[in-house]
């Protein structure tokens, strides 16, 4: 694939360098253009890597100018990508094919360079760090407070006041808001002994990190595997789901089928009794997006290999009452799931 376009943020900082929240990147032969407009120029012009700065207000027809100077017969798009309103200006003013690759530059970074690696561990690991503060910011100050303050309160300590930015909105949610895998805050006030399940990740360096631990609150919160419930249905349910995440981590490796590493986890949830609770995939990648290939579903195919990195998050969600989850990045390495 020698010519492509893409539009999408982190798909143009993969291939550049630099990104901004309105470019084109085109990529014609060996030669990379990066189209934006004029509030970004001095930006783009210091930080855009191998490949010419276009500044222009028309981006998409000036794109399709230059491919038509060049003779271009076909071009390469992703259609998740592009708006129908922009695909219909590019794809109009200029007389190249444009063929459909759906997320062909999340395939090409699903093989994690080793620059790449080093940036996701240190996302892990400061994200790891925020977790530890967090617990103890709940111990202390969280009893109390409700999920709306909670969540303020967390993101504040994911981005170490402003240093960096977040992976998504963090999940923090009580007791049977924990039930749902992507509560929203609610006026539920946390109360000693309740269930939190807390999901988040930063970025570092725009790599994301993602991570979920479900905390019993007690007299000494922490934000690790080791919890104490309150009940015997949530200790049964923890120590279940606690076990798929391990099995599945212990025996991941390369060569395998992701829907085969689904099943790991799955089939542990499956056999506690429990399997209609577990209502997700497994895991997905993580990267420049938060959500990137593989997928580790029952569905998926694709064959795991060294330097992709992704997730394993089995839960169990009982509506109403509470849900478990718990979900570390791990990145194969040597032909085994090393958590980040």
């Amino acid at each position: 694939m020698t010519n492509y376009i893409v539009k999408d943020e982190n798909a143009i900082y993969y291939e550049c360098g630099y990104s901004c929240d309105n470019a084109i990147y085109l990529r014609l032969g060996s030669e990379g253009f990066f189209f934006t407009d004029s509030r970004y120029e001095i930006e783009a012009n210091e930080a855009v890597k191998n490949s010419k700065v276009i500044i222009t207000r028309e981006l998409a027809a000036e794109a399709a100018g230059l491919i038509d100077k060049n003779g271009i017969s076909s071009i390469t798009f992703d259609p998740n990508d592009w708006s129908v309103a922009d695909f219909g200006i590019l794809s109009s003013s200029c007389k190249a094919i444009f063929k459909e690759l759906p997320q062909f530059s999340q395939q090409k970074r699903t093989i994690k360079s080793a620059k790449e690696l080093e940036l996701l561990r240190l996302a892990a690991s400061y994200g790891a760090k925020s977790f530890d503060k967090f617990a103890s910011f709940l111990s202390v100050n969280g009893l109390g407070k409700d999920e709306y303050y909670l969540t303020h309160m967390a993101k504040n300590i994911l981005t170490n006041d402003g240093k960096y930015t977040l992976s998504f909105d963090p999940v923090v949610a009580i007791n049977s808001n924990a039930a749902k895998p992507h509560a929203i805050p609610t006026d539920t006030i946390l109360t000693n002994n309740d269930l939190l399940l807390f999901d988040a990740g930063l970025k570092f360096d725009r790599y994301c990190s993602d991570r979920t631990r479900t905390i019993s609150c007690n007299e000494n919160i922490r934000a690790d595997y080791t919890q104490l419930f309150y009940t015997n249905e949530r200790q049964k349910i923890y120590d279940l789901v606690l076990k798929a995440h391990d099995v599945a981590i212990s025996n991941a490796k390369s060569g395998m089928k992701a829907s085969e590493i689904d099943a790991l986890a799955r089939n542990i949830i499956e056999e506690g009794g429990y399997g209609q609770y577990f209502v997700h995939s497994t895991g997905h990648g993580v990267g420049l997006d938060i959500h990137e290939l593989p997928v580790i579903s029952s569905k998926s195919d694709t064959i795991i290999e060294d330097g992709m990195v992704f997730t394993i998050e089995p839960g169990i969600y009982l509506p109403n009452d509470f849900g478990v989850r718990i979900e570390d990045t791990v990145e194969i390495k040597n032909g085994r799931a090393i958590i980040l």
